[in-house]
């Protein structure tokens, strides 16, 4: 055996996953194991029992995100109800979860649907070229041991997200090379990083830096969070009311069913009052925050932004812990913008320092599209940016390819479902109707449409990618809506046939 092989059986029985004997074809080919992923091999297992898959997955354990980042306190910013699977609800009553809770929920569901046998781990896909003379998929595939396999597949599945894996976004900061301690950024979390009595600095605002900071704050000397501008934090409940009572009233499934349905609207609700009267959110939002911080706290300082309220997803703070460790002291927000890194510090243009031993960089994800595979159809090399997507699942002009994007304004998994449950209805349809084939087609007059981005945030991270990203027109069916209702009937009810796809 040499080095690569038991390298990688060792990574496949890192998950419970057991070396099987090479696969050279399947029907569907999904890409990705992690939410989106698993979950879409759980829809196939259990809606199309006889049609072959695979899963492929490039890391060495299941799971994606939830395996990957290791930072302190990582958590769901969705409440779970939500975020959990329609199929297989989350047991439990706390609004949100924690990363190792949410993993290990994640290879269960893996585990009870038989889905880990057909996951390959430390299997990278580089390159996916459609035939329409063999009418499928021809996929390179590199191997964790470099070796490179070649698979085919009548359908490609693609659930990879839509950020780099193997590095998060640093932006060039004066001086950061001469800082004198650590400098980590949350992807790539040392397991040895000791910061307990310690001075930390977090430079950034975002979802992970309102985790990490009073999670830090626990046990460091003092952490700032340091912000080039504010983000609106809001204190969530640790547990849900409605899930508690519904517990001892109805069986798990009827429960964990009205409790999704009932988040998912509320969700989509406050999204909706964030369009129309987005002055009430904001005012809402600043005294709830002005009610958890000191008294006299400058809340338009550091927590109301210069833009409206989801222009940038809000950050959830599970039973105000951000707020409560400014209140004690533990932690404070800075904002400002870096003058220069220091050897012990961080120095800001408006001359205050901020003194550090170690600094946090959550500065932010890259985006990639579709895991950065080379697509091409007959030969010609498919530009994702230059497609629309269907119902924000496939894209203009390529056959046989869906993947997977979540809600922006709500839990991913509302819409990795419905996805899932699309794609499973279409293969069916194809089945039935006697067709191999199904690709979207803009219709005649779509190249004077107005094109908009894909992901319709103007966060950094998402600014700093949308040239790589897919693009979505007008009007229907090729606009992605953020609402689950919408999805919910045209993904999991409405009619599979449409005259903006081709069947043959």
């Amino acid at each position: 055996m040499t080095a690569g092989t038991r390298h990688e059986a060792g990574v496949q029985q890192q998950a419970g996953v057991q070396q099987q004997a090479p696969v050279t074809h399947v029907d569907v080919l999904v890409v990705g194991a992690g939410l989106s992923g698993i979950g879409a091999a759980c829809h196939l297992a259990r809606e199309l029992q006889r049609t072959s898959y695979l899963v492929l997955e490039a890391r060495d354990a299941v799971g994606g995100t939830w395996d990957l980042f290791r930072y302190p306190g990582v958590r769901s910013d969705s409440d779970m109800a939500t975020f959990g699977y329609g199929f297989r609800p989350w047991r439990g009553t706390r609004s949100l979860a924690d990363g190792p809770s949410i993993l290990r929920y994640l290879q269960d569901t893996a585990r009870e649907h038989g889905v880990l046998e057909h996951v390959r781990l430390g299997h990278r896909v580089v390159s996916a070229a459609w035939s329409s003379q063999d009418t499928r998929w021809t996929v390179q595939v590199e191997r964790a041991d470099g070796e490179r396999l070649e698979m085919t597949c009548r359908f490609l599945f693609c659930n990879t997200g839509y950020y780099r894996y193997d590095h998060g976004h640093t932006p060039d900061i004066p001086g950061l090379g001469g800082f004198a301690g650590p400098v980590v950024h949350p992807q790539q979390w040392p397991a040895d990083l000791d910061w307990s009595g310690r001075r930390v600095v977090v430079v950034g605002s975002g979802a992970t830096a309102v985790t990490l900071v009073p999670e830090l704050a626990r046990t460091a000397a003092h952490v700032t969070m340091l912000q080039r501008t504010p983000t609106y934090v809001v204190s969530v409940p640790p547990t849900d009311a409605l899930a508690e009572r519904l517990s001892h009233a109805l069986p798990p499934p009827g429960a964990s069913s009205v409790v999704r349905l009932k988040n998912a609207l509320r969700g989509e609700a406050l999204y909706r009052l964030t369009r129309v009267a987005p002055g009430v959110v904001r005012s809402v939002l600043r005294r709830d925050a002005a009610r958890h911080l000191p008294a006299g706290y400058d809340v338009a300082a550091d927590f109301e932004p210069d833009y409206d309220p989801w222009d940038q997803r809000l950050c959830a703070a599970p039973d105000g812990d951000l707020f409560a460790a400014v209140r004690e002291g533990v932690a404070e927000v800075v904002t400002g913008t870096i003058e220069r890194v220091l050897p012990h510090g961080i120095r800001l243009h408006d001359g205050r320092e901020v003194p550090a031993d170690i600094v946090v960089t959550a500065t932010g994800l890259d985006l990639l599209a579709f895991g950065g595979i080379a697509l091409s159809v007959d030969g010609a090399p498919v530009d994702p940016a230059g497609c629309l997507t269907y119902r924000g699942m496939m894209l203009s002009g390529v056959p046989n390819l869906a993947f997977t994007i979540g809600y922006t304004t709500a839990s991913w998994t509302l819409r990795a479902d419905l996805v899932a449950t699309h794609v499973c209805r279409m293969l069916q349809h194809l089945g039935r109707r006697g067709h191999t084939v199904v690709t979207p087609v803009l219709p005649a007059g779509a190249s004077t449409w107005q094109r908009d981005p894909l992901i319709g945030f103007s966060s950094g991270y998402v600014l700093r990618g949308r040239a790589l990203m897919p693009q979505q027109g007008p009007r229907e069916p090729w606009r992605l809506h953020q609402s689950y209702l919408r999805d919910l009937v045209t993904l999991r009810l409405g009619r599979v046939a449409t005259s903006a796809l081709r069947f043959e």
